[in-house]
């Protein structure tokens, strides 16, 4: 019994050895894991009180957008971007007050609206479509070059073929009727390999008006 009491003994002395050697360290790493997982908690709280939040903003934005209102729309877009941008819905944001704005004839503001969408919307979608909608305005301002910088970075998968034919569209509006044909023969060969999940998002016959807009070219180079 006096071995054993002993041998306890050593190892307690051990443990106070080992203790006084690395006990703040591993004082110190129990607190960074526990602050560590109360800032998890912490962030993902905040997040999903922001989401809640701005829910209610957009909400408000649909109504506005329901009635015509153009001024509250921009309003709560603006709110939605300067309070909730980290959210989804300060892109879906954006991109409903540029369409509102558009109808409205206020261009301008649209613009302002897409670019903000483009560059910062939560979701890559978003952003592609957001660059696709601001391109078209600008190639309705005869602003080609501006246009087809917006096209300049490849989008998703989705978008690719419409980003070609939009590039195609600019080119004919260029009086480019060579880089307007291959621009749209690129559409067609990228439409042509999309899954069928990507390509049943493009709109009805929208290879019968890839090719129109091909042929419509004739023998250009």
């Amino acid at each position: 019994m006096a071995a054993y009491d002993l041998e306890e003994q050593e190892q307690l002395d051990e443990l106070k050895t080992w203790w006084k050697l690395h006990g703040n360290l591993v004082t110190n790493i129990l607190l960074a894991l526990a602050l560590a997982a109360a800032g998890w908690q912490g962030w993902n709280w905040w997040q999903r009180q922001q989401a809640a939040q701005a829910s209610v903003v957009f909400s408000g934005l649909q109504s506005a957008a329901a009635q015509r209102d153009v001024k509250r729309v921009r309003e709560l877009a603006g709110e939605l971007i300067d309070k909730y941008s980290i959210s989804d819905y300060a892109g879906m944001g954006a991109l409903l007050a540029a369409r509102v704005q558009v109808d409205a004839g206020d261009a301008r503001n649209a613009r302002v609206q897409l670019a903000w969408a483009g560059e910062n919307a939560k979701d890559r979608g978003m952003r592609d479509l957001s660059r696709l909608r601001l391109a078209t305005l600008m190639l309705d301002d005869k602003a080609y070059d501006d246009a087809l910088k917006q096209l300049a970075s490849e989008p998703g998968a989705a978008f690719v073929p419409r980003f070609a034919e939009l590039r195609g569209d600019i080119y004919a509006a260029q009086g480019k009727p060579g880089e307007a044909k291959v621009a749209y023969e690129s559409a067609l060969a990228k439409y042509e390999a999309m899954t069928k999940e990507d390509a049943s998002r493009q709109r009805g016959g929208y290879r019968e008006i890839l090719q129109v807009k091909r042929d419509s070219l004739g023998a250009a180079k």
